[in-house]
């Protein structure tokens, strides 16, 4: 009989794992695709069809875990993570054309897919379940506190690593950990609080999914608000990861220190530890949760545009650090809102649309900055990506100034009376 308590150490558990195994690669990958003879368009290009990938998936993968458990979802995820990133080595070997990565950073989105929504489903349903009183943000929090070590552990990990032997090898270590993951799921994952309705044939079942996500997501004004705005945030910010690792290196005028594009990632992680702790402090600042919000995400716009002017290595490294500590702290505040509006037995499938619409910014600006990055630089890009970023802040001023019920007090249980207010 699972307790609250077991229930945020799985996900803690689930969550380092995860976070482990995909940041192994996350400090190296641009580089490791430039090395497989790619261009900057043809990279950020793989990278975008990744993003398309999730895109294309996500509502499936979402209505997957609603219709058949979050467990199995999860697991799938495993299993699709684990045999694409094996697929990603044995192209790199090849100096495949870019097609075939095409093909397979879609099928790696598929993998990622399967945990979007259903991770944060299985939780929140699981603690409320369990009779847990603790804020949302707390446990979302304390999970990005978890996942920050583990990045920064994977990152700095991987890019010595691959410093070490080849960029191959943190692939492979990054598909064993992943087939772990598989394993340790299977044992300790059990839905609670979420029983499938099983009352119609499948098809039926799925088009009332669809329909009730609609009903009680995109036509809720706040949510929707917040999807709208995260095309810009989302896009920009796979983008900016990803880029940092190379301008790095440029920066630091040394080619080959991995450990240094690994360094971009390991701040990263670093960063997202250090903004899980400040989410709720910060969040007591203010007297709504999307004001709070609103603020970091504006702070964030201001950090691209110094990093697009910064010419030295170390004041580059630093306001990355920034924009990352201000991204993090906002995604508890903005977690906990976005559930607390939305119900159970569509809740995988409603925060599946919710990435989505993160997903698609990414499909647009990825291959668009990078072409920016082959024309004029990388600070040339950030300044771009600054741009975009911006628009987001109207529709979250919308958000916030249209919302009555939104308050810095946690909340724990969401219902669908919630959503109805919204309407």
């Amino acid at each position: 009989m699972l307790t609250a308590l077991l229930v945020r150490r799985t996900y803690y558990l689930l969550t380092a794992g995860n976070t482990l195994a995909g940041s192994l690669i996350w400090g190296i990958n641009t580089i490791f695709l430039l090395d497989a003879g790619l261009s900057n368009l043809a990279a950020f290009a793989a990278n975008a069809c990744f993003t398309a990938g999730m895109v294309l998936f996500e509502v499936p993968t979402g209505v997957v875990a609603d219709l058949w458990g979050r467990r199995a979802s999860f697991l799938l995820g495993t299993v699709t993570l684990a045999g694409t990133t094996g697929l990603y080595v044995w192209l790199w070997r090849l100096h495949a054309p870019f097609w075939p990565w095409a093909v397979a950073s879609l099928l790696l989105g598929l993998g990622f897919t399967f945990f979007s929504g259903a991770v944060e489903a299985w939780l929140v349903d699981a603690l409320t379940a369990t009779g847990s009183t603790e804020p949302l943000e707390a446990v979302f929090a304390r999970g990005q506190v978890v996942g920050g070590v583990a990045m920064l552990t994977g990152s700095v990990a991987g890019g010595y690593l691959a410093q070490l032997t080849n960029l191959g090898v943190p692939f492979l270590v990054r598909a064993g950990v992943y087939a772990l993951m598989f394993a340790l799921a299977a044992v300790l994952m059990r839905d609670l609080g979420f029983t499938p309705d099983r009352s119609l044939p499948p098809v039926a079942r799925m088009r009332r999914i669809a329909a009730d996500s609609v009903r009680y997501g995109w036509r809720v004004r706040q949510v929707r608000l917040l999807m709208l705005a995260a095309p810009f945030t989302g896009g920009i910010g796979v983008y900016v990861f990803y880029a940092l690792q190379p301008h790095l290196l440029n920066l630091f005028e040394d080619e080959r220190a991995y450990g240094i594009a690994g360094l971009a990632a390991a701040a990263v992680a670093g960063a997202q530890i250090v903004g899980g702790l400040l989410a709720e402090r910060i969040g007591r600042l203010f007297p709504h949760r999307l004001t709070a919000y609103l603020a970091l995400e504006a702070a964030g716009v201001l950090a691209l545009v110094g990093l697009g002017l910064a010419g030295q290595f170390w004041a580059a490294l630093g306001l990355i650090v920034v924009w990352a500590v201000l991204g993090s702290a906002g995604m508890p505040l903005r977690q906990a809102y976005v559930n607390g509006l939305i119900p159970s037995q569509q809740r995988a499938t409603i925060l599946s649309f919710d990435s989505l619409m993160a997903s698609t910014g990414g499909v647009v600006t990825q291959p668009a900055l990078g072409r920016v990055a082959d024309l004029w630089g990388y600070p040339a890009s950030f300044l771009v990506s600054s741009v975009v970023s911006a628009c987001a802040l109207p529709f979250l001023v919308k958000a916030r100034n249209g919302d009555t019920t939104d308050s810095a007090v946690p909340a724990t249980a969401p219902d669908k009376r919630a959503a109805e207010r919204h309407e």
